[in-house]
Order: C-alpha cells, then structure tokens, then sequence
C-alpha cells in the first residue's frame, strides 16, 4: 500500500502559502526586488541581541518552565498594561515559539469537531489551516475596501450559526494594514456578548500604528476579557523574527489548558530568545518609536506611489503593509504578480493568497527601504504603463 494512502486528509488537502510560492520564485532569479515578505529589514537592536549572547555565555542552555521564565511573563503582564492598558496577571501569560503557536494553542484549546470559526478575510494565511486541522469548519467573511477593510458587524451578526464559536479578530491587519478603533469594536464586542462567542484576537502588529492612533484590544471592553485570548510577540515590534518569541494572554482557565497542550508540544521557547525577549519588552519602548517613525514615512511614501501610479491604494493605519487595487488592469491578482515578477522582476503577492476576498488586489511588503520601494515603484508604474 502506498504511503500516501496512510496520510491524514485534512493535511493533503491544504492550499500551500501564496506568501511562500512567491518568495521561493525570487530565489530562482536574478535583479529581483521583492516587497513580499513582512519581516522588519531591521536588525534586532544591539542590547537586545547582547542579552541573548550574555544568557548563552553564563550558560543557559537548559529548558525554562512550559509557561516560559517567570521574570518575562511577569515583564510581559506589565508591558501589556503600560503600553495597552490590559490587565493580565503573570499566571494568565503564556510564552510560545512565535506567535503562530500561540495561534494553534488558542484554537487547539477550544475547538470541537464541526465548530464554526469565522475568519475576517483578507487575512494572515495560517488561521484557515489551523482551523482545519483542529476539526474546525473555517467560516470565510469578506471585509471591504469601500469600509478599508474593517470587520462589519452586520455582516458578522448574519455569519454566526447555532454551530459558529470562534470569532478571529485580526487587527491591525496582515495584508491591508486596516485597523479597527474603539468604536468599531463597540459593536462587534456586543455581538459576540451576545451570541456567547470566544473572541482570538491576533494582535502581533499592535505596536504599529500611525498617526494619533493607538492600538485598542477588544479585551480592555466590558465583558470582552472573560471571553478573549491575545496573541502577540515580539517579531514585528522588536525585528525579532528568527528570535521565535511570541506570546498568549488569556483567561486563567483558558490558558491553563493552553499550557498543557504547550507542555506536550513544543515544551518551552528556546531560553536564550526568552532572555532577549525579556530585556526587549522591558527596555526596548524607544526602539519601537524609531522603528515606527522609518514605517510611517515608507507608508506615505509607498501610498501615494500607488496612487499615482493609478492602481487605488487606501491609507494603511496599521501594519507594515499596503494592499493596493489592481482591478484597473483587468488582471487577476495571480497573473497581476506572475507577470510583473517575470517581466519586471518584482516581486508582490497576490491578494487572493489571503481569501478569496483579496481577489483583484496584491500585498506590498513596506518593510524595505526607500529606495528599494522606489526601485519597485519605478518598475511597477512601467509594467502599468504598458497594460495601458
């Protein structure tokens, strides 16, 4: 009998990352500029990096408690509650290798075989397969660009079933860069009062937002905390993506069992990241200005290059992406990115990689300098140029 016929279905029957597609093409050429990975093009910053090299050099190299060391879920409480006024205590912190686990635990812990999870599309591509994977049914729900891709709360109320039990919120947004503010979450939080439902909220872009707004959790409304768990980390706010530091607040009940599925998964994050983590949340507020401010000015640069350009571009409030409107050129957004790829080297992804929501739009990465953005746009606007 062949192998495969012992292979678990669900598995075989998962889409591959569109984001992945995309950037193993670029390593197959030469003189491409690739604006579809969002990771920071920063490197973590010296003091952060010197305090995972000085854990290795007093010789911590064994494995820390499941939960993680105790000094940072401590740290992390306390930084939740200065920088976002949310109340969890050290025992309601759960540290993982990225935020991606933090992800699988949270739905691991509360999906049963059939239960629906309704999903805000575009969105970041792993919450589907997760979901998929834990016997869950992944409910898709269109955001739109006319409401800059907010969730709509009439939409949500009619997607909700008797068999529905898991909201996704993911803002800010990974690939539109949308935000929801306090009075677009009003609304939802009522809903899922309501309708008794377990809000994930993926909030590891919280520390990038622009302008005058600061990032509100659908956790800090009445009645929302006993029913939300926060997923975060440290890869977007601090550059530490290959760190794989992340992290889960929730309720103590919620992430007791979280703990325990942690315990016979992955065990414990690497210690060394977890002591670089630590010196991160505790005194790393100013490298998140610095880096926020070089975001801001890319963001405004790259939005009015769209626009000028002519493929429609709303402002990203949040993020580091933008999700431009490539409908003008009466491409679908696959043929859109394999063309330009191919014929002007540049490398974006298409919007449907992210839900069939994101048809007729491409993420753009703006984690990149300047003048590789200006590289990218030049090129761009000359493909545009001649579809024309």
């Amino acid at each position: 009998m062949p192998l495969s016929d012992k292979f678990n279905q669900t598995a075989v029957g998962l889409k591959p990352s569109g984001i992945r597609k995309f950037f193993d093409l670029t390593y197959t050429m030469e003189d491409v500029v690739s604006l579809g990975i969002g990771e920071p093009d920063f490197i973590t910053p010296w003091h952060i990096r010197d305090a995972g090299i000085y854990s290795l050099e007093k010789g911590n190299t064994m494995y820390t408690p499941n939960p993680g060391l105790p000094a940072l879920r401590q740290a992390i409480s306390d930084y939740l509650a200065r920088r976002f006024s949310m109340q969890y205590r050290a025992e309601e912190i759960l540290v993982t290798v990225g935020g991606s686990e933090a992800i699988d635990l949270a739905l691991r812990a509360f999906l049963e075989p059939g239960d629906e999870v309704i999903i805000p599309e575009p969105c970041f591509v792993c919450y589907d397969p997760i979901t998929r994977l834990c016997g869950g049914v992944p409910v898709g729900l269109p955001t739109l660009a006319e409401d800059e891709f907010r969730l709509n709360p009439e939409l949500l109320e009619r997607a909700i079933t008797p068999k529905t039990k898991v909201l996704i919120l993911p803002f800010p947004n990974n690939p539109t860069g949308a935000v929801m503010l306090r009075e677009h979450l009003e609304p939802i939080a009522e809903i899922c009062i309501k309708h008794d439902l377990i809000v994930l909220s993926d909030e590891i872009y919280g520390e990038l937002t622009y302008g005058d707004l600061r990032h509100v959790s659908i956790s800090t409304l009445p009645g929302m905390h006993e029913r939300t768990i926060v997923v975060s980390g440290l890869s977007k706010s601090h550059a530490m993506t290959g760190w794989r530091i992340g992290y889960a607040a929730a309720p103590i009940e919620a992430a007791k069992l979280m703990i325990k599925i942690h315990q016979f998964a992955l065990m414990c994050a690497p210690i060394m990241s977890q002591y670089a983590a630590l010196e991160a949340i505790e005194a790393g507020d100013e490298d998140i200005a610095e880096m926020r401010e070089e975001y801001d000015r890319r963001r405004r640069f790259i939005t009015d290059g769209f626009n000028r350009i002519g493929l429609p571009c709303f402002e990203p409030r949040g993020a580091f992406y933008v999700f431009p409107d490539i409908r003008p050129t009466r491409l679908s957004s696959e043929e859109f990115c394999k063309r330009m790829l191919y014929e002007e080297k540049v490398a974006v992804v298409p919007g449907d990689a992210f839900g069939a929501a994101g048809e007729g739009f491409v993420r753009c990465s703006y984690a990149y300098s300047v003048q590789k953005i200006a590289l990218a746009l030049e090129r761009i606007e000359s493909f545009v140029q001649k579809l024309r």
